[in-house]
């Protein structure tokens, strides 16, 4: 096969997972947005990384959220950079925790500004130590405050002092009082005085935590 865009929605979709293995990362080119939205989730599990990684952009913004979620975690971390960049918002949300675990500083860089303010709390608490290091300032910023609050102890505590200088006053009002614990001298001395004021609200008992 060397171009499959000539195939009906609902032929690509009768193909075994034996022939869909077979394609060629040239024949993964040629599939159109409605034949990738048609794939069998067990074909999604087929295809290689490779394959995975030769889908164009406009063919992963066209996978359904039930295809993302069916995705095998090392055909997501594999993912390039383009290629996270343009997943909506509602296919970032159907990424599994375990995808989202095994996602690489790359993989999480790359993420939008618009997909991380949609991640779910289960997401974010899923979010490796290293992934959430690698999390732009931008993004940073658009956490929500049920999200700041609901981070790993340790992921906040590895939070370079660029992230710590991100936060809005608000979020830091909503860290808990474990998380404030964790914060490194270097990464309180990055917060204003209005957000360490926050902190102090936390030490005094201010914050419902204590």
């Amino acid at each position: 096969m060397s171009n499959l865009s000539g195939f009906s929605t609902s032929v690509i979709a009768a193909f075994s997972t034996e022939v869909v293995q077979s394609w060629t990362t040239a024949d993964i080119l040629t599939l159109t947005t409605s034949q990738v939205a048609a794939l069998r989730t067990d074909q999604i599990v087929a295809l290689k990384t490779a394959q995975i990684r030769a889908l164009t952009t406009a063919g992963v913004a066209a996978l359904t959220t039930t295809q993302v979620a069916a995705m095998e975690t090392e055909d997501v971390v594999a993912l390039k950079t383009s290629q996270i960049a343009v997943l909506t918002t509602r296919q970032a949300v159907a990424l599994t925790t375990d995808q989202i675990a095994a996602l690489t500083t790359g993989n999480v860089a790359a993420l939008t500004t618009t997909q991380v303010a949609k991640l779910t709390t289960d997401q974010v608490v899923a979010l490796s130590t290293g992934g959430a290091a690698a999390l732009t300032t931008a993004n940073v910023a658009v956490l929500t405050t049920t999200q700041v609050a609901a981070m790993q102890t340790e992921d906040v505590a590895a939070f370079k002092t660029s992230q710590v200088a991100a936060l809005t006053t608000t979020q830091v009002a909503v860290l808990t009082t474990d998380q404030v614990v964790a914060l490194g001298t270097s990464q309180t001395a990055a917060l204003t005085d209005h957000e360490c004021g926050s902190l102090d609200h936390h030490a005094s008992g201010g914050n419902g935590d204590l």
